[in-house]
């Protein structure tokens, strides 16, 4: 079983978010990378070198980009956003995918 730990970023980004997209968000992560964080599934995917994280958790229209750390059994969530179409918003800036 691995811990999950956010950073602060990702406190703050799930805080401007509704409350019930915040706790759907917050339910998928603790469902999804509690046990298997480092299997790729429908919904997860490893990145290929990108700032946000080694890994994507899809939540319906939202993204989670997270870092394992396996041999602590931690995965730690860098940030949280929002896609629409095919531009990813965190805090409200666009980056790129």
């Amino acid at each position: 079983m691995f811990t999950i730990d956010l950073s602060d970023e990702a406190l703050e980004e799930l805080r401007h978010f509704r409350k019930r997209d915040s706790t759907m968000i917050f339910n998928e992560i603790e469902r999804q990378l509690i046990y298997q964080p480092d299997v790729e599934t429908r919904n997860r995917k490893p990145l290929r070198a990108h700032s946000l994280g080694e890994w994507e958790l899809r939540v319906d229209r939202f993204r989670v980009f997270y870092d394992i750390d396996i041999e602590n059994k931690a995965v730690l969530v860098k940030a949280v956003g929002a896609k629409v179409g095919n531009r990813l918003f965190i805090r409200g800036e666009e980056f790129l995918l």
